[in-house]
């Protein structure tokens, strides 16, 4: 059964540097500690990624999995499906970009289902986890 979950955090960065970071997939392993590798499958007709492939560090083991890009609501956010993955049967999401007064609301929205036989709160443990960790660092990089 997929697990969603949602979170958001307060940076003191632009939406276009929050996005410029996001987009900017190839340079994941640099800032994002699970993320080992990404390749660029294929791009859309602006450059960016739009079928991308990750090596992670997760669940004791490396995990190979391809994401598929929807660009179709930029600026304000951008979405991604699984399009295969070796232990995923789902890793879908969305990250949103709201302006505040001083900087921008990035909301995360993730859906996970593992293939790996797995209780529901070690399944929701691993959502927050993942989804925590990525704002931390995405928030740490957009500041820097």
């Amino acid at each position: 059964m997929a697990e969603e979950a949602h979170e958001r955090i307060s940076v003191s960065a632009s939406p276009d540097r929050c996005r410029e970071v996001t987009v900017d997939f190839v340079n994941y392993p640099k800032w994002a500690r699970d993320v080992k590798q990404v390749s660029i499958i294929d791009r859309d007709s602006e450059g960016r990624g739009s079928q991308v492939e990750y090596r992670v560090a997760g669940l004791g083991r490396n995990v190979r999995y391809v994401l598929e890009y929807d660009y179709s609501e930029m600026p304000n956010s951008f979405s991604w499906h699984l399009v295969e993955g070796d232990v995923l049967k789902k890793l879908d999401g969305r990250y949103g970009f709201e302006a505040q007064a001083v900087g921008t609301r990035v909301t995360y929205d993730l859906v996970v289902d593992i293939s790996i036989p797995l209780p529901g709160l070690l399944k929701r443990r691993a959502a927050s986890m993942i989804m925590g960790t990525a704002l931390r660092e995405l928030k740490r990089e957009v500041e820097k």
